[in-house]
């Protein structure tokens, strides 16, 4: 049961970064402001505010990787 809900951590930490990721590159974002419920959409709001601290971390990481360049 625990690895289950590590497993779906993971994953939605996964498509939080993976938003995070289309954001910095398109501009598009989930329109929050559709959401009724005030408190649902503060929590969405964490959720892909996590996404992009963990893409910018990626982001630092692969950096100072040599297995990456810029281009």
């Amino acid at each position: 049961m625990f690895g289950k809900l590590v497993h779906l951590g993971f994953d939605a930490l996964l498509i939080s970064a993976f938003l995070a990721g289309v954001k910095r590159n398109t501009g598009l974002t989930p329109a929050l402001h559709q959401v009724p419920n005030k408190d649902v959409r503060q929590l969405l709001r964490s959720y892909l505010e996590a996404g992009e601290y963990i893409f910018d971390f990626a982001v630092v990481v692969f950096g100072r990787s040599s297995s990456f360049e810029r281009k």
